[in-house]
């Protein structure tokens, strides 16, 4: 069955929701799934060539014609869902939204900002675990989405509209949220973590979908990985962005932000082991490595990989015992690997 999954394979920020809207390009996708909450931003570059973070759409609300379905699992911040659609200029017809979606409320809000955990684990405080945890303890105040009106033009059954999409034989993006190695069912930093499975089974769940739907799963990596800022857990071989930025060779300090609560992110060398973990439990079919131009900042000059590039790139092929199959330069790069993502010589 043609369904697509996109899951992260370290702590986030991977550039998912890039992948994401291209490969929904390239694949001709009819219909676009976001899982999650407003506790993850994904980022992708609008038709002006600006950066549009979005915490509850999937990248391919800028597609048009391509529908986009928030699914029962699924947790709806209305007033950052709303100016969404606006930002992305989504009709009515073209946004779905399961009836038994959570609604996060100010309550849920205020019990994260109450709850320390900001400071414990460096949550959001977007209130999306918050509201799980009153989903989970069964608790008459849960908001479901067919209850609030501001989202009742959307309401409608996604497990009736997926189904016959894939049986008419439209492919489907699946946009998984976070990252694996913060996972509360795997990760090795248990209580460091979100509060939702971040596989892509467990997304499938959330989506509504089975798992004999899915004929592709695309892990998503970054050649230098991140954790949010603060107290957020263990970062295995930790470096600092003057450090990065130096190795690069880049003109310009690089610095990342969260794109949710706008802090300096932490910064790291690869890790195999995390990845090795998530490729176990994902066995993805195809597996993207961005952020090479963290590696060689002549990359994103030339959208190509240069010699020290591609050396990395096979060294992580060696260790993971894992082919990489597309490789990222830049915001809006990603590379399918054969011979023209090699610089040719003479460049």
């Amino acid at each position: 069955m043609p369904v697509t999954v996109i899951v992260g394979g370290q702590y986030g920020s991977e550039g998912k929701g890039k992948v994401a809207h291209r490969l929904a390009i390239d694949c001709n996708a009819t219909t676009a799934v976001r899982t999650g909450g407003p506790n993850a931003g994904h980022t992708v570059i609008d038709q002006s060539d600006h950066p549009l973070v979005l915490r509850q759409l999937p990248t391919a609300a800028l597609i048009p014609n391509v529908k986009c379905i928030l699914g029962p699992g699924s947790y709806i911040d209305p007033d950052i869902l709303l100016q969404e659609v606006l930002r992305t200029g989504l009709t009515d017809d073209r946004l779905l939204i399961d009836p038994n979606a959570i609604v996060i409320t100010a309550d849920d809000k205020e019990r994260e900002r109450q709850s320390g955990l900001r400071e414990s684990i460096g949550s959001t405080q977007s209130g999306t675990g918050a509201a799980v945890v009153k989903r989970l303890g069964r608790r008459a105040e849960s908001a479901l989405a067919k209850n609030d009106a501001r989202l009742s033009r959307f309401i409608k059954s996604v497990s009736a509209t997926l189904r016959s999409e894939l049986n008419r034989g439209g492919r489907v993006i699946l946009e998984g949220t976070q990252g694996f190695g913060l996972s509360p069912l795997h990760s090795l930093t248990y209580p460091y973590v979100t509060s939702r499975d971040t596989t892509a089974a467990a997304f499938v769940s959330e989506a509504g979908l089975s798992p004999v739907d899915v004929d592709e799963v695309v892990m998503v990596l970054r050649a230098f990985p991140i954790r949010v800022s603060g107290n957020s857990g263990p970062l295995l071989n930790e470096i600092d962005w003057a450090t990065l930025t130096i190795e690069s060779s880049s003109p310009t300090q690089i610095m990342e932000y969260t794109s949710v609560t706008k802090s300096v992110r932490r910064v790291a060398r690869f890790d195999v082991n995390i990845v090795r973990q998530a490729i176990e439990v994902n066995a993805p079919t195809h597996i993207v490595l961005n952020h090479l131009d963290y590696v060689d900042y002549s990359c994103r000059e030339h959208d190509s990989a240069s010699d020290k590039a591609l050396q990395f790139v096979e060294r992580i092929e060696l260790l993971l015992g894992s082919r990489i199959d597309y490789l990222g330069f830049s915001p809006t790069s990603l590379v399918r690997r054969d011979h023209s993502a090699r610089r040719a010589k003479s460049a």
